[in-house]
């Protein structure tokens, strides 16, 4: 019994200690990180399609983390430079993934900047890109015999949309094609940043 107590204040002690250095000093270090300049805040449309893409699940598949060159050849894939902890800023939760079924889309808004292009993409992926193996999303467009005023119609080949009908853009379509263009980080990042991830010292040694 009287062993029980230093235990039990020894293993306190780690637990605070622990919480301190993996917790409370990381969260304190990016709470004092400001927004980049080229970063603005989500507008409401795109914070309704952000949460769109998360209930979709598209997080799983797709992640939002270009790496450093010596990690992977992402640069070369052209996703964009390393990200940095101030890319995300305004991101709550954050969807960094873990996943690459699909490219990395922390600056698709930056790659593939069509309104157009995102939506036929995810009405119909396989009307773009044959061999995608991405699931469509049809329940988040309407088909109609005739488009009426103030509707987006959709251009879908004939072969992928129901014979005589239209396609129309659905609000949660509309909004998650606003968030997936506000994923642009190609702004410049600060040097220190990019220097701590190696990137800045493969630069230099080029």
């Amino acid at each position: 019994m009287n062993r029980v107590l230093p235990l039990i204040v020894v293993a306190l002690a780690i637990l605070a200690f622990a919480t301190l250095l993996l917790v409370a000093g990381p969260a304190a270090q990016i709470r004092s990180i400001d927004p980049p300049e080229g970063l603005a805040p989500y507008t409401a449309a795109e914070l309704r399609g952000r949460n769109e893409y998360i209930s979709l699940g598209c997080v799983y598949c797709h992640s939002q983390q270009p790496r450093s060159p010596e990690q992977a050849p992402d640069v070369l894939r052209g996703w964009g430079r390393p990200s940095t902890a101030a890319d995300y800023v305004y991101d709550e939760p954050h969807l960094l993934g873990t996943m690459r079924t699909g490219p990395d889309l922390l600056n698709a808004g930056a790659r593939l900047p069509s309104r157009a292009w995102q939506l036929t993409h995810l009405y119909q992926p396989r009307a773009i890109v044959p061999q995608s193996i991405m699931p469509a999303f049809p329940f988040l467009f309407e088909a109609k015999e005739q488009a009426a005023q103030g509707d987006v119609v959709v251009k879908v080949p004939a072969r992928h949309r129901p014979e005589g009908k239209v396609i129309v853009a659905r609000q949660e379509a509309l909004d998650l094609v606003d968030y997936l263009l506000s994923l642009d980080r190609t702004y410049p990042a600060e040097r220190t940043d990019l220097r701590d991830n190696g990137f800045m010292a493969q630069e230099e040694d080029s």
